[in-house]
């Protein structure tokens, strides 16, 4: 039995923490919040379950599955329905479903006649031949532009709150980055991919939408209690400092004590707060650009606006809206909203308009209410749920500083043995990617 501190208490660090107690480790968690679970935090109000943080994962791991399994709680783990599949795009106002076999490829407005007849051209054109080359630029030369404007441009801005001129596929996309290295052509290494056989762990990742009955904060809260109340510190900015092996933890006044293990799962701009003796000769650690983001939670106990059949609205930046997507809460999971009313999840700022999350709460329900109204032709907007919560450092952008806080990570690891790092500032920031990293880092113990 090793004893262990973990800095962070987001799923990263909850993952990390179930996980080294079922393995027979003494844990402690670390975090400066009040309430664990990072971002992911659920609410109820007036008839509706939101989110004030990520809003749904994708069981694309199966790491997602078995943390449900070995806490529990499968019962519980809640899969969006089929129509979570109908995704839509805005084009010259009008929300145009993304296309889901050749015929709807064919005949969509989204994308121009020239990327169409490209596409069965894609298998036949050259590798790229720089690793660090631009999502935008890699996108219009196996695809075209249409393809980026109206497919790829609108899902970065989705997932990441980014743009596609800054993020690098060999670190934001892998998977899609590997197609084209491993194959030759994203065509044809999906169709290699696909005739891969799979074991049964691998069909538990199904690649759907999930949450949890009761909203992300039921998972939370059952790796807090599986953890044990007793084994958080909560409100604190722990201080590390090496000693003879081990680790010496400081909060405050207060000495927690020598630990055997530190594992670090916070985001990488709060690596020095918790190890200043490393930023000397790694301060690349902390090299990160943070989207900001607003999310609402737009409640409607009567729904009057355009039927919200799937899993929402994503909007390119050529379109020159005020919002970078909609998602349809109560579409997707049951008891989100009132029966025949609505729950959206309105997402503003990234790097398009980061200025907009420092606006007044009037002034983004203004903002919002005209962007909603427009998009899902509502005549008014008089929502009974309006609720704004604000992330300064939302979402990492894995640009061309990836690989320095990768490097800077790995030698803050090699240079004091006994500490571990993890967080969203590397391996990705899916909620599947997270689980996954919090087991591995474990697993290392």
């Amino acid at each position: 039995m090793k004893k262990i501190a973990i800095i962070g208490a987001g799923i990263t660090g909850l993952s990390t923490a179930f996980y080294a107690k079922k393995a027979g480790h003494a844990v402690t968690v670390f975090d400066k919040n009040a309430e664990v679970g990072g971002v992911m935090q659920s609410h109820s109000q007036n008839g509706f379950i939101y989110e004030s943080g990520p809003s749904t994962g994708v069981a694309s791991l199966p790491e997602v599955v078995e943390l449900f399994e070995d806490l529990g709680i499968r019962s519980k783990m809640e899969e969006a329905p089929s129509l979570s599949g109908n995704r839509f795009i805005l084009k010259s106002g009008k929300l145009h479903p993304i296309p889901s076999d050749p015929i709807s490829g064919l005949l969509t407005p989204l994308f121009s006649w020239k990327d169409k007849f490209g596409m069965p051209f894609e298998p036949f054109r050259p590798r790229g031949t720089d690793p660090n080359e631009t999502l935008t630029s890699f996108v219009k030369r196996r695809l075209g532009e249409s393809f980026l404007n109206y497919a790829v441009d609108p899902f970065v801005s989705g997932v990441y709150a980014g743009t596609p001129d800054d993020m690098i596929p060999r670190f934001a996309l892998p998977k899609l980055y590997n197609l084209e290295r491993d194959y030759g052509s994203f065509i044809r290494g999906s169709i290699a991919k696909m005739r891969q056989p799979k074991t049964a762990r691998d069909k538990k990742a199904s690649k759907k939408t999930f949450s949890a009955k009761g909203g992300l904060s039921t998972l939370t809260e059952s790796l807090k209690n599986s953890i044990g109340t007793e084994n958080f510190v909560m409100n604190s900015s722990p201080i590390v400092t090496p000693q003879e092996g081990k680790f010496s933890v400081q909060v405050g006044e207060k000495n927690y004590g020598i630990f055997d293990r530190v594992i670090f799962t916070a985001g990488a701009s709060h690596v020095f707060e918790v190890f200043p003796f490393a930023k000397e000769n790694f301060a690349d650690a902390s090299a990160v650009l943070y989207a900001k983001v607003a999310v609402a939670a737009v409640g409607f106990k009567h729904w009057e606006g355009l039927p919200l059949n799937g899993f929402g609205a994503l909007m390119p930046s050529k379109e020159k809206r005020n919002i970078l997507g909609i998602l349809y809460m109560s579409s997707l999971f049951q008891n989100r909203a009132p029966q025949n009313g609505a729950l959206l999840a309105v997402f503003v700022g990234g790097l398009r308009h980061p200025e907009f999350v420092s606006m007044s709460d009037a002034e983004l329900k203004n903002l919002i209410g005209k962007e909603v109204a427009e998009i899902l032709h509502l005549k008014q907007f008089n929502p009974d749920l309006f609720e704004i919560t604000r992330h300064e450092e939302a979402i990492p952008q894995y640009d061309l500083k990836t690989p320095l806080r990768e490097k800077a990570y790995r030698g803050i690891e090699e240079a004091f043995p006994g500490i571990l790092m993890g967080g969203n500032g590397i391996d990705g920031i899916g909620m599947a990617k997270r689980i996954a990293q919090g087991r591995a880092l474990a697993e290392k113990i």
